[in-house]
């Protein structure tokens, strides 16, 4: 019989839900949580567990047995399976990240930018690479170059910890939904999106819808495809994706709002908006009659409180409330906005206005499909954004000589914040706010467990100077200082577990475990960094590495 519930224990990291303009703080707890393994959903906690004779306690209380302990096999009683978060390796456990905004075939060209551009980097790297996700001889089959890729960038995706992505597809529905079926296979929940590109004008002559109802028709089909895969829609949801104005006619943009707003409740669309200039000047010659770009979507009814809007750069402030009083969401995409030189989206002014903001890698306009580096990244351009806003006036010789310390300008996020926007943002931005991005009670437990590691000395590292980590962890910090560590020098090889929905997703076993059985919770340790586990070893194979 399988375990009725998994038992999380040791320390528990996450951004509490905070009215808009409020203050980000870490919620660092340690003790107990339990997640059912026939829904996925967080069902209780308790904070109290703080050395082995309490969790003990907890098990007798429940009447639950271990199944992995040896001592406790044969014993009557709800099996339960113990996952531990160690505490003499820095382990804690934070709620999987969202992202908003990627471009999922465009994965083989991450780091490839050349000199160019948005709408020249468009024509030069990725339309190619997405036009060879079609085959001519074969259209009905999606060609291997979709498999690989695919296949790849999921992996890729959860061994960083994302565990919902919103994905742009291509224009080809076999190979877009090979995409759908690789996330529902591989359990990533996922916003899948045949992109929708019919302008001659604006599209190459070998890569677009033959006409708006062809984009429609093959929405559609990708649309049943994905609903027979997932009826319940527990993990897989279809996103009508106009790639952006330009690419789409008029009866295009009009088709697919109609269908958006056929389903109760409404599809979710995304698009781009606002990321360059030139694609700025661009709209306004096409469409010289609207009032800006925004306008755009409006008019033709894209612009719903289910509308993904990704980048949102050059934006007015009666943009802005437009996009708020739509109640239509921003995906900020720092590392690809830098990357092809776009811009600094003004995160704090789209905050303000009441628009709800997450984080986007964007590949591949984003060098990386790391949500992590992509939060550093949110952190450094808004540091970036008080030189081109400078206060009215500047302070006087003797303000300046004192020693008074200067409020941090508004515009600049902080680590806390855009953590936040990974987590409880892009959840709003995908509307499971009250499903992901958290650990409250009753939500699906999508979640990664962090190791930092144990501080390893430059002199133990051999001759090729091999570490499992970047993050060095000096034995002082506090909590929320080794949250600002892994931010800033973490990258995948600190994610150690992923699970959504309860289920585990990837997995790294490291070396000198792999084979060994697991034995439960063996021994405690109490000091001043909390409470923790000394050993707990898996023996499952390594998942979610090709």
């Amino acid at each position: 019989m399988s375990p009725d519930y998994t038992l999380f224990v040791g320390t528990f990291i996450q951004l509490p839900r905070t009215k808009t303009g409020a203050e980000h703080q870490l919620a660092i707890t340690r003790g107990a949580l339990w997640v059912s393994t026939t829904d996925g959903q967080i069902k209780g906690f308790d904070w109290s567990i703080a050395n082995d004779k309490d969790l003990k306690n907890l098990l007798q209380a429940k009447g639950w047995t271990v199944v992995d302990d040896s001592s406790t096999k044969s014993k009557p009683g709800v099996k339960v399976t113990l996952v531990v978060a160690r505490e003499d390796q820095n382990e804690f456990f934070f709620p999987g990240f969202i992202d908003t905004h990627i471009h999922a075939p465009q994965y083989p060209n991450s780091g490839l930018f050349g000199s160019s551009g948005l709408l020249s980097w468009l024509q030069t790297y990725t339309f190619p690479i997405e036009k060879s996700f079609g085959s001519t001889k074969l259209p009905s089959i999606p060609p291997p170059q979709a498999y690989r890729v695919y296949n790849q960038v999921i992996a890729r995706t959860l061994a960083n910890g994302t565990t919902c992505a919103s994905y742009f597809a291509t224009i080809h529905v076999p190979a877009t939904n090979l995409l759908a079926t690789l996330c529902h296979a591989r359990g990533q929940r996922a916003l899948i999106g045949r992109v929708c590109m019919d302008n001659p004008d604006h599209c190459p002559a070998d890569y677009r819808d033959a006409s708006p109802s062809d984009a429609l028709a093959a929405t559609e089909a990708t649309i049943a495809h994905i609903r027979s895969l997932d009826p319940s829609a527990a993990l897989l949801h279809p996103i009508i994706t106009p790639r952006f104005a330009p690419s789409c006619t008029p009866p295009a943009l009009t088709h697919l709002a109609h269908l958006a707003a056929s389903t109760s409740p409404p599809l979710h669309i995304q698009t781009h908006l606002s990321e360059n200039l030139d694609e700025c000047a661009l709209v306004h010659s096409l469409f010289p009659t609207a009032k800006d770009y925004t306008s755009v979507y409006d008019h033709f009814g894209l612009l719903t409180p289910r509308t993904i809007l990704a980048h949102g750069i050059h934006l007015s402030d009666s943009e802005r409330h437009l996009i708020a009083s739509r109640n239509a969401k921003l995906s900020h995409c720092p590392a690809s906005n830098s990357a092809l030189g776009s811009g600094i989206c003004q995160v704090r002014k789209a905050l303000d206005a009441g628009i709800t903001v997450g984080l986007g890698t964007d590949v591949s306009g984003g060098y990386s499909p790391s949500v992590l580096e992509t939060v550093r990244q949110a952190c450094l351009v808004s540091r970036l954004l008080p030189q081109f806003n400078p206060p009215a006036s500047s302070p006087t010789q003797s303000e300046s000589q004192s020693t008074r310390t200067d409020p941090i300008p508004r515009e600049i996020l902080s680590v806390e914040e855009a953590l936040y926007l990974a987590t409880r943002g892009g959840a709003d931005v995908v509307d499971m706010g009250d499903q992901i991005g958290g650990f409250d009670l009753n939500m699906s437990w999508d979640a990664q467990l962090i190791k930092l590691g144990k501080f390893a000395p430059a002199g133990r590292w051999g001759a090729r100077g091999g570490v499992e980590s970047t993050v060095d962890v000096f034995g002082e910090e506090s909590w929320t200082e080794k949250v600002h560590k892994w931010v800033w020098n973490g990258d995948d090889r600190n994610v150690r577990m992923v699970w959504v929905n309860g289920r585990l997703v990837h997995e790294v076993v490291p070396a000198g475990e792999v084979g060994k059985k697991g034995k439960g919770w063996k021994s405690w340790v109490w000091g001043v960094v909390g409470v923790g586990v000394v050993v707990w070893v898996v023996g499952r194979r390594v998942r979610g590495r090709n």
